[in-house]
């Protein structure tokens, strides 16, 4: 499952949620701090891709 993270802008605090890919289409996740889920946005977050193999640096 991914890691999302969110910011809420009623708090000002940013925070992750772990979640499937279907609940985070469906629906934002509650603010662990104040408990709302209307003021909570979104955020992009850099991937991290994890392989088997070694890259080759040339």
């Amino acid at each position: 499952m991914p890691i999302y993270e969110f910011f809420c802008r009623k708090c000002q605090e940013p925070f992750t949620a772990l979640m499937t890919i279907q609940e985070h289409d469906e629906q934002a996740p509650e603010c662990p701090r104040c408990h709302d889920t209307k003021e909570v946005e979104k955020r992009i977050s850099p991937a991290h891709a994890v392989t088997t193999r070694k890259s080759l640096t040339y």
